[in-house]
């Protein structure tokens, strides 16, 4: 298995994590919703649905970011070979690694590590269409790019 697929699943996995917590979440809260209604009454019991229903929208939106992130994830092709970077790239810097796919943290495949992150990060678009040796500039540091997997 290459690296690229690697870091592909560690995303994948990392991604699907997050899933499971906001589906739990959203389930926790429509029980207690179901349990406000059987056992509350007045304002005290309105106050308590309202927060619930906040709790459950903003559930929901994270649900949907994460649905956005699967869907672009899934466009990346671990096969793919570009001189460029684009979206699956491996970049390899003068100061740090990166997988150019989602949000996902510092990953580790063997004894490196690697930073997921989306194109639209603002590192990210510095990185995207640059070539091997090219410098880029972030936080007035300078970044060499020595390799693209």
């Amino acid at each position: 298995m290459n690296i690229k697929q690697k870091l592909y699943e560690a995303c994948q996995t990392a991604i699907n994590n997050r899933l499971e917590i906001i589906e739990s979440t959203i389930k926790e809260i429509q029980e207690s919703l179901l349990s406000e209604t059987k056992s509350s009454a007045g304002d005290k019991h309105e106050t308590g649905r309202a927060m619930l229903q906040l709790e459950r929208e903003k559930a929901g939106n994270q649900l949907s970011e994460i649905q956005k992130t699967k869907e672009i994830l899934y466009k990346v092709n671990t096969e793919a070979v570009s001189k460029k970077v684009c979206l699956g790239s491996v970049v390899y810097t003068s100061k740090t690694n990166y997988f150019i796919a989602i949000s996902a943290g510092k990953l580790k495949v063997g004894n490196t590590y690697f930073y997921a992150i989306s194109a639209s990060t603002p590192i990210g678009k510095l990185l995207m269409s640059k070539s091997e040796n090219e410098t880029i500039t972030f936080n007035k540091q300078d970044f060499k790019i020595n390799k693209i997997l």
